[in-house]
This record gives C-alpha cells, sequence and structure tokens, in this order.
C-alpha cells in the first residue's frame, strides 16, 4: 500500500492555529509570518522560504511567541 505524502496546512494571517505547551495544546492567532533571519524578544530565529516561522499571538495570555511554521496545526 502506497504512503500518502503530508502536506503541511496552509496558514496566512489571522488564521486560528494550534500548538503544544508543556501545560498542554494551546492555540492563538497567526501575526506575521517571517522568512528570513529575525529577532523575537531577544531570542535569534533562524527562519527562512523552505522552514518559515510565524509569530502568534496566545488567546489565553495575548503574548505573542515565535515558532515552527511545522510546529502549528
Amino acid at each position: 500500500m502506497a504512503r500518502a505524502s503530508v502536506t503541511p496546512m496552509a496558514i496566512s494571517k489571522g488564521d486560528t492555529v494550534h500548538w503544544n505547551t508543556p501545560q498542554g495544546k494551546t492555540e492563538g492567532k497567526a501575526v506575521e509570518k517571517k522568512t528570513k533571519e529575525f529577532t523575537h524578544d531577544g531570542q535569534k530565529f533562524n527562519a527562512s522560504e523552505d522552514e518559515p516561522y510565524w509569530i502568534v499571538e496566545s488567546s489565553k495570555s495575548g503574548s505573542k511567541a515565535a515558532h515552527k511554521e511545522s510546529s502549528l496545526s
């Protein structure tokens, strides 16, 4: 039986997304896609076209964080 390839979900600005935290799954809003190296809250991230990051805003706390697109659902 052939194995189906999994295509990452297409995320757009404003979409509701989910990610895992030590406290469990949480949700928020996709705020900004990053495809070049950037700094967020003093931490450096190496985003690229092939491995983009998103700045997401937590629905619960309102805080913003950077997550790899591949870690969002």
